[in-house]
C-alpha cells in the first residue's frame, strides 16, 4: 500500500512558475514509476509526466514538453514537477499516482493516486 500526498500548488499569472511536490509512504517508493496528471473542470484526467523507478526513463506529453520537468529523489520518497511558462490552459487539479506496471500514460493501469493540488494560472 503507498499513500500519496501532493503539495505545492497555487495561483500564478501565466508565464510564472510553481514547483509541485507528491511525499509517498511506505519503503517501496523506488519500485514504482511515479506519474503525474491532471484534470481540468469539464475533461477527462490525462497524462502530464511520468518517470521510472530510478530516473531513467521519462516521458511528457507533447504540450508540456519544454515547460516542465520530473525529477524524483528516492531516498525522501518524493516526486516533484517544476513547471516553467505556465499558461491559462494549464489550469487544473493536479495529481500523483504510483504504479508498477502497465501503460505509463493510461490513468487506469495506475495503483494508488494522491488527492489532487489546485493550480491555476490567470491570464
Amino acid at each position: 500500500q503507498v499513500q500519496l500526498v501532493e503539495s505545492g500548488g497555487g495561483l500564478v499569472q501565466a508565464g510564472g512558475s510553481l514547483r509541485l511536490s507528491c511525499a509517498a509512504s511506505g519503503r517501496t517508493f523506488s519500485s514504482y514509476f511515479m506519474g503525474w496528471f491532471r484534470q481540468a473542470p469539464g475533461k477527462e484526467r490525462e497524462f502530464v509526466a511520468v518517470i521510472s523507478r530510478f530516473g531513467g526513463m521519462i516521458d511528457y506529453r507533447e504540450s508540456v514538453k519544454g515547460r516542465f520537468t520530473i525529477s524524483r529523489d528516492n531516498a525522501k520518497n518524493t516526486v516533484y514537477l517544476r513547471m516553467n511558462s505556465l499558461k491559462p490552459e494549464d489550469t487544473a487539479v493536479y495529481y500523483c499516482a504510483a504504479r508498477s506496471g502497465g501503460s505509463r500514460t493510461i490513468a487506469a493501469d495506475y495503483d494508488y493516486w494522491g488527492q489532487g493540488t489546485q493550480v491555476t494560472v490567470s491570464s
